[in-house]
């Protein structure tokens, strides 16, 4: 039993062949996907994908990317379209100094209405971070002091103080096919270590494909190739990691129905 815990199956390179590519799916053992929203614009297409598909969920949210572009997207909006049954998590937002496409104040103020819809629906968050490490880890920190809320650093990349600190505040660490690069050293260093407990695993894609599929458009059924590599890692058996992350999942989203 695996779990993609963050895909874009809407996004060009998936959103063509989206049957194919759930049939793939499915045929590595892939029994949940989690569909993500990056803004507005794909929210009926996002959920769309999960009413047609019983082993697809969806999360609503705005990227830090397109803060700029999403002034009205507010608590209460975010709340609002969370209560739909098919819809798991807030998401994806955070912080993204990289390539600081919208605003760094927008994307904080967009980031904690995010959170407040956390707080306010119950639903886990969902966090992007490049960066950015000190204001996310502050911002998290802050609102968390006002009240707790469930979330997942994905897709990670940070340091390694970043995952303790994480951990420390409550929240789960999704790896992705990154942790499978050549140059990907330190990412490795730091997937050794994290609890088993803590863990997801995601593909992000149509990005990111990880080896043996390089230059391919990433797809849910790589996950399975990220998995056996994360596992190698660690030392642990596959179908042992697999089942931990697949429990993890659902302990996390646990609107979910596994």
């Amino acid at each position: 039993m695996l779990v993609d815990s963050h895909c874009h199956l809407n996004y060009k390179g998936l959103a063509e062949q989206q049957d194919e590519v759930l049939a793939r799916a499915r045929a590595k053992g892939v029994t949940a996907m989690l569909n993500i929203a990056t803004r507005e614009a794909e929210w009926d297409d996002v959920l769309a994908v999960a009413e047609a598909n019983g082993d697809v969920w969806a999360s609503v949210g705005i990227h830090p990317h397109d803060a700029d572009h999403h002034p009205d997207v507010d608590t209460a909006k975010l709340v609002a379209r969370a209560a739909h049954p098919r819809v798991i998590g807030i998401g994806e937002t955070g912080l993204d100094y990289y390539y600081n496409k919208s605003d760094r104040q927008r994307q904080q103020d967009s980031f904690r209405r995010h959170i407040h819809a956390s707080q306010q629906s119950g639903l886990p968050i969902i966090v992007h971070t490049r960066d950015a490490e000190d204001d996310t880890l502050a911002l998290l920190g802050e609102e968390m002091g006002r009240a707790i809320f469930p979330g997942v650093i994905h897709c990670f990349t940070a340091s390694d103080n970043f995952a303790r600190r994480a951990l420390e505040l409550g929240l789960y660490i999704s790896i992705s096919g990154i942790v499978t690069f050549k140059n990907a050293a330190d990412l490795q260093a730091t997937a050794r270590w994290l609890p088993q407990d803590r863990l997801l695993i995601e593909t992000d894609s149509p990005f990111l494909a990880p080896v043996p599929h390089r230059g391919k458009p990433g797809e849910p059924a790589f996950v399975a190739d990220t998995l056996a590599f994360l596992a190698g890692l660690r030392g642990e058996e596959e179908n042992g990691l697999a089942a931990a992350t697949s429990a993890n999942f659902y302990a996390l989203f646990n609107k979910a129905a596994p």
